[in-house]
């Protein structure tokens, strides 16, 4: 790891942006595009929203943030402490929510895993859930498979 960072937000809805902008911003140091930085941006804001909503359920608790650039990838994790998924499969299919009252559109985990080039979910129940992300900047050939 060449190079890191260390973030712990309140599970608040408004922190989501602070914890986009924070991880952009230190990911702007390996140049990458506007088109990439636009992808971290959204991919991290689809993971700290499902730990506030999902991980917390709009209760009070952390998300731990860490990204590492290591020449240009950059890795993503972010961590909550919450209640955990019990079925992660199904969690991760499109259009599946646990949360229909409130107009979620099952779609986070998704737009992640086609932002990023690669997403990884370790979960238990009860004990929070840890979402791992990567991206090559300037990497041609997995933007295309």
């Amino acid at each position: 790891m060449d190079n890191y960072m260390k973030l712990e937000i309140p599970s608040k809805s408004q922190n989501e942006s602070f914890a986009r902008v924070a991880v952009a911003a230190f990911a702007a140091q390996a140049d990458p595009t506007i088109d990439e930085i636009t992808d971290v941006k959204t991919a991290v804001s689809e993971a700290v929203t499902n730990a506030i909503i999902h991980g917390y359920e709009n209760g009070p608790g952390i998300i731990a943030i860490t990204a590492s650039l290591t020449g240009r990838t950059l890795e993503i994790i972010v961590v909550d402490y919450g209640v955990g998924i019990t079925d992660i499969e199904q969690a991760r299919q499109p259009l599946y929510t646990s949360k229909p009252e409130l107009d979620r559109s099952g779609m986070g985990f998704t737009i992640m895993e086609s932002f990023m080039d690669q997403c990884r979910v370790v979960s238990k129940a009860g004990e929070g859930t840890t979402v791992s992300m990567s991206k090559v900047f300037g990497d041609i050939d997995n933007k295309m498979s």
